[in-house]
């Protein structure tokens, strides 16, 4: 039986990070991030559905989804954030679905399913535990803001579009702390790996 690890955090809280450190160990990851630019790809209906709702403005001039627009537009308008999840809701979490069930067949010891929205969405219930990649809320707004180059109104109106990483932290079954070097971290999934692996 494969055990189904829903990995999450806040955004710049470092999941990414801890996602690639367990497939650096060979566990397969289910990335939602990854589905969520496949399912708006040039020709997929999930495109089509966003370019009419939001306007062909959304657009690249090849036809490609211009991310950076629609962005903006969602972190700062909450009722556009509502439809964009309504539209494409829907279509990831069938893929993720899918994915799961396709990782489960091939009767890997363990899979990472990697989902920034996880509590968000609801798919904690589809998981055998929940792993929070931590870091304290200030330290978070820093990290964005130096990452994606957002002044402080920006960052927090990214920020209030998830659940709080403290709110995710007491839903945790575990709890990984991104606060210190990237060695803590790898060494607290270390840790954790060789000690789940041993109840497998």
């Amino acid at each position: 039986m494969t055990y189904i690890l829903g990995l999450t955090g806040g955004i710049a809280t470092g999941k990414s990070t801890v996602s690639q450190m367990f497939s650096q160990k060979n566990i397969p990851i289910i990335d939602a991030d990854l589905i969520a630019r496949e399912v708006v790809e040039p020709g997929t209906t999930g495109l089509e559905q966003v370019v009419a709702i939001f306007g062909q403005e959304m657009l690249n001039e090849e036809g490609s989804l211009n991310r950076k627009k629609l962005g903006e537009l969602v972190f700062s308008e909450e009722q556009a954030l509502e439809k964009l999840n309504a539209i494409l809701g829907k279509e990831i979490r069938r893929v993720i679905l899918e994915r799961i069930e396709e990782r489960r067949s091939e009767e890997h010891l363990m899979m990472v399913v990697d989902i920034p929205l996880l509590y968000e969405n609801g798919y904690e219930t589809l998981m055998d535990a929940v792993m929070v990649v931590y870091l304290p809320v200030d330290v978070q707004r820093e990290r964005l803001m130096q990452r994606d180059k957002l002044n402080k109104q920006q960052a927090n109106e990214r920020l209030s579009s998830q659940w709080s990483i403290e709110r995710k932290k007491e839903r945790a079954d575990f709890i990984i702390d991104n606060t210190g070097t990237i060695f803590e971290t790898q060494k607290q999934v270390d840790n954790w790996l060789q000690k789940k692996y041993k109840s497998l």
